[in-house]
């Protein structure tokens, strides 16, 4: 018996980058079979992002594991008819087109919605189908921009910045899964299928949170903070003797806890500290004074002693160390693939840990238009004759 929760499922992958490729490849992981169309010239744009391995992108390898390219010319009628075809007997399709991109090729939701009420479509783009901006370009920085992340990350009195990793796509994606999921529920009572609306600059609104909340409370504009909580003390990085640690006290009773391993009893006592809201309204105060008590540990003492006392604690990691750390190791969360040209890589894991249907990571990403002739032969009854007419006359690569 197939254990994977989304075996038998068929997701057409209309996507580039990182947003929508980042959806499907947990779509795979999971047992959909993916079926990535690509331009037969280059394929997606990630493919020449580097850093490059034997020339393969690792960048597109992290995320479209898992997944099946066909190359079609989608810019020829024949290439679309044979898109209708596949659309027509799938589950699922995600496109992260520019608006308006699908309806100039006539695949716009009503047109394939004819053809497959089933069927579940998926969009992703930076500003959504509809609003002034609908049909503007975004990337992650544009917006992280907008959408004020950026202004509420960065040092204290420091410039807005830009959140490490891509979070203005990866986001939107995890929500156009969540999407997907309740989309699926709901056709297994209905039996009809939906259009999914998800966008780059709604998702990130969605989690300013605490940002949100404060404004709303005393109409003062959130600025870039550091380390720190906006709204928990201490909830911070501290100098320790040979670098920074993080310690995170959500309560008074950790805090008495801190003061007494620290060997400063008299700070838990000290009115100014006696509660959260008085941490908070003290906190340069407080730090100062916790940072004394530990500038006389190296890191690995400070995280032992806090760690031994129950304290929330943790070094700040640089990823070499990440993806050898016991934990991250013991959750399967850096996992080794052989590629047919680039050889062993390490990928993320799968962080969905479900015990009845486990996902896994089946095969690395694909080679570009490696899947071409097995898809159209076994989806769309095309012959060797047919599939060689079609690459005499550039629809597939």
């Amino acid at each position: 018996m197939n254990r994977d929760p989304l075996a038998g499922l068929v997701v057409i992958d209309l996507t580039r980058i990182l947003s929508g490729p980042f959806c499907t490849m947990i779509l795979a992981d999971f047992g959909a079979r993916v079926i990535k169309i690509e331009s037969p010239e280059k394929g997606d744009d990630a493919r020449m992002i580097g850093p490059f391995i034997k020339g393969q992108s690792a960048y597109f390898m992290s995320v479209n594991r898992g997944k099946q390219s066909v190359t079609l010319n989608l810019k020829a009628p024949e290439g679309r008819n044979l898109l209708k075809e596949l659309m027509a007997g799938a589950d699922i399709l995600v496109e992260n087109y520019r608006p308006g991109t699908m309806e100039k090729w006539g695949l716009d939701y009503e047109k394939v919605r004819a053809l497959n009420p089933r069927l579940i479509y998926a969009s992703v783009s930076g500003f959504g189908q509809g609003g002034p901006y609908a049909k503007l370009p975004a990337y992650d920085i544009v917006v992280q921009g907008l959408s004020g992340l950026m202004s509420i990350t960065g040092p204290e009195g420091g410039a807005p910045t830009r959140v490490g990793t891509s979070i203005g796509d990866i986001v939107p994606a995890l929500f156009t899964t969540i999407g997907i999921m309740m989309a699926l529920f709901h056709r297994s009572l209905s039996g009809e299928g939906q259009r999914l609306d998800i966008a780059m600059l709604d998702g990130l609104v969605a989690i300013l949170e605490n940002a949100i909340a404060r404004y709303q409370v005393n109409q003062e504009i959130p600025e870039p903070i550091g380390n720190r909580h906006p709204s928990i003390t201490p909830f911070d990085s501290f100098v320790v003797r040979d670098g920074h640690i993080i310690v995170a006290v959500g309560n008074s009773k950790l805090f008495e806890d801190l003061c007494r391993v620290l060997e400063i009893p008299e700070v838990a006592k000290d009115i100014r500290f006696k509660e959260n809201v008085d941490r908070h309204e003290n906190e340069k105060q407080l730090k100062s004074l916790l940072e004394q008590a530990l500038s006389g540990y190296t890191q690995a003492e400070a995280l032992t002693r806090l760690g031994q006392a129950g304290i929330p604690c943790a070094p700040i990691n640089t990823i070499d160390r990440v993806v050898e750390d016991p934990q991250v190791l013991a959750r399967q969360m850096v996992v080794e693939m052989e590629h047919p040209i680039a050889g062993i890589l390490k990928l993320a894991g799968i962080p969905i840990k479900m015990s009845g249907t486990p996902g896994s990571i089946k095969k690395p990403a694909p080679i570009l238009g490696q899947d071409t002739e097995q898809v159209l032969k076994e989806l769309l009854g095309k012959t060797q004759e047919d599939i060689e007419g079609l690459r005499r006359n550039h629809i597939i690569g």
